[in-house]
C-alpha cells in the first residue's frame, strides 16, 4: 500500500493535468471569459436566489470587488441584476441566455479534451478510475460535512 502522502502528490499531479486540460478549454472560447468571472457565472447559475453579499461570501471578497465583477459582465451581456420579488431592496443575480450557452459550451469544450484523454485508457482502467474518483468525493464530502471517521464508501 502506497503511502498516503504519496497519494496526495499522485493526485496533485493529476489536478494539474486536469486544470491545464480546462484552462485550454477555457482559452479556446471566443471571446475568452477571465476564471473570476468565469466562477461569478458559476455560482449564479448554480443559485437562482444569488445576490451581492451571497457572491461576495462565496467568492470570500469583499462586496465591492464582486460588484466590479458583475459590472463587467453586465456590460458584457453575461449578467443581469433583478430586483428580487421576495425583497425589493435586494438585487439579484441571474445568468443572461449568452452566459448559459457559454457555460454550456465550456463543459462541452472539457468534457471532450478529458474524452481524448480517457480514450487513451484501457476501459479497464476507466472503470478503475470512476470508482476511484466516487470514493474519493464520498471522503471529501463526509469530511466537508464533519464525519470524523471520514469512512463512507461509494
Amino acid at each position: 500500500m502506497e503511502r498516503v502522502m504519496d497519494v496526495a502528490a499522485a493526485v496533485e499531479s493529476t489536478v494539474e493535468s486536469l486544470l491545464g486540460i480546462f484552462e485550454s478549454a477555457r482559452l479556446a472560447q471566443s471571446p475568452a471569459v477571465p476564471p473570476a468571472q468565469l466562477r461569478v457565472l458559476t455560482i449564479i447559475s448554480r443559485n437562482e436566489h444569488t445576490n451581492m453579499s451571497r457572491l461576495a461570501e462565496a467568492l470570500q471578497v469583499v462586496p465591492s470587488s464582486a460588484s466590479r465583477l458583475c459590472d463587467r459582465l453586465e456590460a458584457t451581456g453575461l449578467l443581469r441584476r433583478v430586483p428580487d420579488p421576495r425583497d425589493r431592496r435586494e438585487v439579484r443575480l441571474l445568468p443572461t441566455p449568452a452566459a448559459d450557452r457559454l457555460l454550456q459550451e465550456l463543459r462541452e469544450r472539457r468534457q471532450a479534451a478529458l474524452a481524448e484523454v480517457l480514450e487513451r485508457m484501457n476501459p479497464a482502467r476507466r472503470t478503475e478510475l470512476v470508482r476511484a474518483l466516487a470514493a474519493f468525493d464520498s471522503a471529501a464530502v463526509a469530511l466537508a460535512a464533519g464525519d470524523s471517521d471520514g469512512l463512507r464508501t461509494a
